[in-house]
Parts: structure tokens; sequence; C-alpha cells
């Protein structure tokens, strides 16, 4: 049965070589002045309104969501230069970086893939294994990590932000004080939670009741994907996650196991559970699963299909699925219309601070 239609349609908003310059007027921007300029966010089909989800205690501005960016494209706040957020979350990628794991400071080798940046908004716990509660937690866990950023510690970032007259007037002017590692999480969160990705063709089919947006495959693979494929059991909600964390036995037959999101909680029920990712974009973000071991999304129901790998931990709602060949072709045809729009206005500063 189709959702019932939430909103009215939205069109595209912006093309890729649009700056976040040209896309902050298409947000709606209140009266006040300076860093008190507020913003809110565009709703896009699919998708429930993001400004509620904004923390109190982080509301958006223009200014604020500018710097974030800036920030996030910036290689000095890496320990040689060489590494800034952006490197393992490419726009064109669905901001992932197209790699089974991402590579860091000197060419080093992280242990997972990268998550995808959109849609952030809407998330809770932040990262495969959920270790970061806030999104604030997350933008500012990679720069003192040896492998990706290679800070030692954030005071060894921030110092090296000080002697960079630009970001202290920056800093002065939209948080009113020195920089802080509290508010470079701040700015960096504000500006991911304006990457978003709604109004896909799933979303016109599904909201609207636009008969023509999906193919005929598109289509049955929807009622695959709600009933005997059984993906909402774990890709649920508008946004396709239950924002859980799930063991499907990834590694548990080549003996290359992840604990997951056991080293967090040490809970022995959360052995090699990893956290449910977005489904929108997923044509974009290959390769695929935590490890990024399948390189297609034929890969992905081939082993949802199979029911996973067996191991004592695995989640029980992972189980063989006996989809037919042209149901399984169905079921990608339905996840390669997913591709939304609402993050093409991301692209580089034209200019850092000095």
């Amino acid at each position: 049965m189709r959702q019932q239609k939430r909103f009215g349609k939205i069109g595209r908003v912006g093309v890729l070589t649009l700056s976040m310059a040209a896309v902050l007027p298409l947000l709606s921007v209140g009266g006040a002045t300076g860093a008190e300029t507020p913003l809110t966010l565009p709703q896009h089909q699919g998708l429930e309104d993001p400004n509620t989800f904004i923390p109190a205690d982080n509301p958006l501005t223009k200014e604020k969501v500018e710097l974030g960016r800036i920030l996030f494209f910036d290689k000095r706040l890496s320990k040689n230069n060489t590494i800034a957020c952006v490197s393992c979350h490419l726009p064109m990628k669905g901001f992932a970086d197209g790699m089974p794991v991402s590579t860091g400071i000197n060419g080093l080798k992280g242990g997972r893939s990268a998550p995808v940046s959109f849609n952030r908004v809407y998330s809770k716990a932040q990262f495969w294994d959920g270790r970061a509660e806030t999104l604030e937690d997350q933008s500012i866990g990679p720069f003192a990590n040896p492998i990706e950023h290679g800070f030692a510690s954030h005071d060894e970032m921030v110092a090296k932000m000080k002697k960079i007259p630009g970001y202290r007037k920056l800093f002065q002017d939209v948080f009113g004080g020195e920089i802080t590692i509290k508010d470079v999480g701040r700015a960096v969160a504000s500006f991911q939670r304006t990457v978003l990705s709604g109004n896909s063709l799933v979303d016109k089919f599904d909201t609207l009741g636009d008969e023509k947006a999906l193919s005929d495959a598109a289509k049955r693979g929807l009622e695959l994907f709600r009933g005997k494929a059984r993906c909402t059991r774990c890709h649920s909600g508008f946004n396709f996650s239950d924002e859980k964390f799930h063991n499907l036995g990834i590694g548990w037959d080549t003996n290359t196991v992840d604990l997951g999101r056991y080293m967090e909680t040490k809970n022995p029920e959360d052995l090699g559970a990893f956290k449910t990712p977005t489904l929108r974009e997923i044509a974009r973000t290959a390769p695929y699963m935590h490890d990024g071991r399948f390189k297609t999304l034929e890969e992905v129901v081939k082993f949802y299909n199979q029911g996973g790998v067996k191991n004592p931990h695995q989640d029980n709602t992972i189980i063989p699925l006996e989809l037919t060949d042209e149901e399984q072709k169905d079921l990608v045809s339905m996840l390669k219309s997913l591709n939304g729009e609402g993050w093409q206005h991301v692209s580089a500063p034209k200019s850092f601070p000095k």
C-alpha cells in the first residue's frame, strides 16, 4: 500500500557546479543580521521536515553553514595538509569515496568504508558502530584519528588553526570567540545538515502517485522490497534506515570479523553488528557493506537472498529469501531508483582563509 502524499511537488535544487553561496538564497533567511542569520532548510519529496531535527543548542545560521563548508573542504585540517573531510565524502559518489575502505593521511588505510554524509540531519548515533552520539561529535572525530586526519589531539589541530588569521576572524564573527574544537564541530555539523537527498523516482511514484516515474521492473521491485524480500525490516521509514544495528554475518565466513557495535557497548548481542545505512543514493555509493566487499548491488541482493552468513550472533531477521533471478533483478531496479535531489549544490569554496 502506498504512503499518503505528505508534501507538494518539490523541484530541483541547484546543480553540482553551484556553490553554497548560490544555494543559500534558496533557504529561508530570517530578519536577523550577522552571525545570527537563521536558515530554514528546504523540504524534499519523501523526506520529513529536516528543520524539526535541528538541535536547539546548535541552530542553523547562514554564516555557520558557510564556515562549516570551508572546514569540510580544507586540507589544512590534517597533519600534513593532504586530507579534508571531502576526501572521503565526495558529492558525485554519494558522499562516500568509492573505495572498499577509506585512505587517510600518508596513504594509511582504515578498516571500514566511508559512511555517506547526506541526510545526517535525520540520523541518531553516527558512524558504522554508533560511537558518536551526535553529528557534532562525529564531525570532529576524524581530526584526531592517526589514520584519518592525523592530529595527535584536537588541541593540536586548533593550535594550527589559530595560526591562520582568517580562521580566527571567522570564528570570532560566527561564534563570538576564539577557535574551539566544539565550535569546529558545530560548524561542520551545520553544513552537513544542509546536505539532503530526496525527491527520488521512488518518492515521485510513491507519494505523488506518478505512475510513470518507475519502470515496471522497479514497481515490482518496490513490492518485493516491502514484502517477500523483507527489506523494510531494517531499511524502514522515509530515510530507509531503522537507525539500529544488525549482524548480517559479514566476515564470519572468512574469519575476518569486525566486532562493530560490540566495541562500544560490550553487549554480546552487538557482536558483529553495524548500523543500517540509508538506501538513498545507493546506486552512487558502491562498494557496499562496512568493509566494501561487494562491488555491485546485484552482489548485495544475492548475499541477502542466501540469508547472509550464519553465525551465533546473526540477526534473526536475516533468513534465506528464495527470490528468483528475475525478482532479484527487479529489486535492483528499485534500488537504482532511489537517487535523488538536494545535495547537488555542494562544491568547494572559491577560496580559503589565509
